[in-house]
C-alpha cells in the first residue's frame, strides 16, 4: 500500500509540482514552436510520453545493469542519448506511416526529440533520485504527462488568443514565454497536495 502510494505521489508530481517544463524549463524549444495547434501538440506529447517512458525504463537497466557494473558511469549521457535517438527513430517510421498530417505538421521537430533536454532530463532525474526501476517508469511516463498537459494547455491558449489583439512587443515567442511562467504559477498551486 504505501509503495503504491509512493509510486502515486511520483505520478502527480511529475505531472503537476514538478512539471520537467514548467518547473525546470526542460524542452522549452519545441514546446513554443508546436504550441500553435493543438492536433499537432496532442501528437507530439503522446510521442514524448511514449519516448520518454521507454528510455527511462531503458536507461535505468542499461545504467544499473551494465554501466554501473562495468564503471562506465562517465558514459552515462553519450548512452542515454543513443537510447533515445533510438526510440526517436521508431516514433518517426511509426507517425509516418500512420498519419502523414501529423508527420508533415511536427516536421523537423519529430527528430529533435533525440535531442529534447526534458527527455534526457527525465533520465538523469532517476539516476540523481536514486529511483528504482519502477519509480523510475512511472517518473518517465508521469514527467511525459506533464509534458503534454502543458504544450496542450499552451496550444489552446495561443489558438484562442489568435484571434485577439496582442501588443506588438509581445507577439509571437514573448507572449508565449508570459503565459509560460503563468502556468508555471498556477502548476506551483499544487505544491504540498501529496506529501
Amino acid at each position: 500500500m504505501n509503495t503504491n502510494m509512493g509510486i502515486f505521489a511520483i505520478f502527480f508530481s511529475a505531472i503537476f509540482t514538478q512539471n520537467i517544463l514548467l518547473t525546470y524549463y526542460l524542452g522549452m524549444c519545441s514546446f513554443l514552436a508546436i504550441s500553435r495547434q493543438v492536433k499537432a501538440s496532442l501528437g507530439l506529447g503522446a510521442a514524448v510520453i511514449f519516448v520518454m517512458t521507454c528510455t527511462s525504463a531503458l536507461n535505468w537497466l542499461v545504467y544499473y545493469y551494465i554501466l554501473v557494473p562495468l564503471d562506465l558511469v562517465y558514459l552515462r549521457f553519450i548512452v542515454f542519448i543513443v537510447v533515445i535517438a533510438a526510440f526517436v527513430q521508431i516514433v518517426e517510421m511509426i507517425i509516418e506511416r500512420v498519419s502523414d498530417a501529423l508527420y508533415a505538421a511536427l516536421g523537423i521537430f519529430l527528430p529533435l526529440i533525440t535531442v529534447n533536454c526534458a527527455i534526457l532530463g527525465a533520465c538523469l532525474f532517476m539516476i540523481i533520485r536514486g529511483q528504482n526501476f519502477l519509480q523510475s517508469v512511472v517518473y518517465g511516463c508521469g514527467s511525459g504527462v506533464g509534458w503534454m498537459v502543458a504544450i496542450l494547455a499552451m496550444a489552446g491558449i495561443r489558438q484562442k488568443m489568435s484571434k485577439s489583439r496582442v501588443p506588438k512587443g509581445l507577439e509571437g515567442a514573448g507572449i508565449a514565454l508570459v503565459i509560460a511562467g503563468i502556468m508555471a504559477l498556477a502548476f506551483m498551486g499544487f505544491s504540498g497536495v501529496i506529501k
